[in-house]
């Protein structure tokens, strides 16, 4: 048995399929299920049952994986702790962003981050919160940046920037001329929101729901572009966040204005798992972000 022969078991736990298993361990269909039938053999426990056509493993080979996956877990502990403790911003690094702040914030950070740290090697991956949580806590992400939410609450947090929401409207609404509204003008309001799985939904909709407005049921978008191009067609209102909206204070059909008592708000942080070793790189990779986020939104609440 050998960590290589782990992965294999891993990856056939996730995908549930020989082929994308072993293209997801780059190696061949055949050499992956040798190894899973020798680490079989080496255990004298069956972990499949190949009576079926959809690959389901025993309740043995459910413990097995369970196990594996925090072998793997401390295995990338000990490369980290062999990494200069992560005082050295080199090497690779995996970060995770939610698809409401990466497309966002990395135009912004990206060529700060290679300025600052040239030797770090970036590998960046998107997906919703639940997502995320799941690939830190397994080991295949080393950090995440996202809005706060309860399903963080067992990583440590860096906060990284208070990113205020604003309001989007089409061009000819009655509002489209005002500067700032009081959240309590959305009282008897439908708004558009973002669909199930998108943390920014959950947290606009309390604002909004505070502020006596309803979510418009007929529609739930997938994407903060789709909310816009909604809002340009004059099917409704919403919220985006600050760094989703465009300097200028109309564009595209669309008017942004900026919305009050209160302010609503979102608050990005970055996440790792406790007793990382690469604690070090984390805090000053959050600092960095800290720093430009200060210089782009100067006139909100940030950290």
């Amino acid at each position: 048995m050998n960590i290589r022969d782990l992965e294999y078991l891993v990856a056939l736990s996730e995908h549930k399929h020989f082929r994308k298993a072993a293209e997801a361990c780059f190696v061949s269909q055949p050499t992956l299920s040798g190894q899973i039938r020798k680490l079989e053999d080496e255990l004298g426990v069956a972990l499949l049952e190949r009576t079926s056509r959809k690959v389901l493993f025993t309740d043995a080979g459910l413990s097995l994986v369970a196990q594996a996956q925090k072998v793997l877990l401390e295995v990338k502990v000990l490369t980290e702790l062999a990494s200069q403790q992560g005082e050295s911003m080199s090497g690779p690094l995996h970060i995770g962003f939610i698809p409401t702040v990466g497309p966002y914030l990395l135009p912004h950070i990206i060529p700060q981050i290679k300025a600052s740290f040239p030797e770090l090697e970036l590998f960046l991956h998107e997906a919703q919160t639940h997502q995320l949580v799941k690939q830190l806590e397994e080991g295949k992400l080393d950090c995440i940046i996202l809005a706060a939410v309860e399903e963080t609450e067992p990583f440590i947090e860096l906060p990284l920037y208070h990113e205020p929401m604003i309001l989007a409207v089409p061009e000819d609404h009655p509002w489209s001329s005002l500067d700032c509204l009081d959240m309590l003008e959305l009282s008897g309001e439908t708004v558009l929101m973002l669909g199930d799985g998108h943390c920014l939904r959950d947290q606009a909709m309390g604002f909004c729901f505070a502020a006596g407005a309803t979510e418009d049921g007929s529609f739930k978008a997938t994407s903060l572009e789709t909310l816009r191009n909604m809002v340009a067609a004059g099917s409704g209102i919403t919220l985006l966040p600050k760094l989703a909206t465009p300097k200028e204070r109309e564009r595209d059909g669309v008017c942004y204005i900026t919305a009050e008592n209160p302010v609503p708000t979102r608050l990005i942080t970055l996440a790792y798992r406790p007793g990382s070793p690469l604690k070090a790189r984390y805090e000053k990779l959050s600092e960095l972000i800290q720093q430009h986020i200060a210089n782009i939104l100067p006139a909100e609440k940030t950290l």
